[in-house]
């Protein structure tokens, strides 16, 4: 099994070699942009499932690569002044700050549509099943946190950020032909993984479950995930053992 370092060192060279479709023309500038950066948590999730599950992680990086995609087009969306104004992201200028507005739609649209392209050379139509459902619940978990319905902040957080972890996981079992009646642990394990990533990046921020319950109630909720996510991934018949130091690795991250 391969450390999440030699994983994501592994996803960074496939992203940097991979060629964007021609008909992007210039536009593919700001794609490239949006992509870079990041600590392809996500992707690297993907991959050690993957893996774990018994397919080759060469097998998982379209996968990978294609959720990677997804999460960029949410940031740049995200990104704009119609939704958080933010002009910066990771340090330096967000897409539509560094491009302009009307580009950075476009490069949101246009990493949306890769990252299909790339779940579709699959022979298999369940991963672009699997990408696109959570495609779909990030997005509405996005229309509940600017629309100001009266939600559940842990279904919120279920939808706007839990999808792609859901996803990640889903992805790569996807890839190693799990049978759907041996998915159901795995799962459980991917929904309390994205909840953890949520509490600790509250508790950073000193947002959402940090205003909720607390800084160090906050603090206190996200070690008793990082334990429930430790005893799922217990429960799954694999070596999932580097799936274990994702988990250390997202409880004690500091940034």
């Amino acid at each position: 099994m391969q450390a999440p370092d030699a994983l994501r060192a592994q996803l960074e060279e496939y992203l940097l070699a991979l060629e964007l479709s021609p008909y992007l023309h210039g536009q593919a500038e700001s794609v490239r942009y949006a992509v870079s950066g990041g600590k392809r948590v996500r992707g690297v999730l993907c991959l050690a499932t993957a893996e774990a599950a018994g397919a080759r992680v060469a097998d998982a990086l379209p996968a990978a690569a294609a959720l990677e995609f997804v999460h960029a087009f949410s940031l740049v969306h995200d990104d704009l002044p119609g939704l958080d104004d933010d002009a910066e992201r990771r340090g330096r200028p967000s897409v539509w700050a560094e491009f302009g507005e009307g580009v950075a739609v476009l490069a949101g649209d246009a990493l949306l549509a890769e990252a299909f392209r790339l779940a579709l050379v699959y022979e298999s139509p369940a991963v672009a099943r699997e990408l696109a459902q959570a495609t779909l619940g990030m997005i509405g978990g996005q229309y509940l946190d600017i629309s100001g319905s009266d939600v559940d902040l842990a279904e919120l957080h279920r939808l706007k950020t839990g999808r792609l972890f859901a996803a990640a996981v889903g992805l790569g079992l996807r890839v190693a032909g799990v049978p759907e009646s041996e998915q159901v642990a795995w799962r459980v394990f991917s929904e309390e993984l994205g909840l953890l990533f949520q509490v600790v990046d509250d508790v950073l921020d000193g947002d959402g479950y940090a205003v909720t319950l607390g800084a160090a109630e906050a603090r206190a909720f996200a070690a008793e995930v990082a334990e429930r996510s430790r005893a799922r991934l217990a429960a799954i018949d694999a070596d999932t053992a580097v799936l274990d130091d994702l988990v250390d690795g997202l409880a004690v991250r500091t940034a």
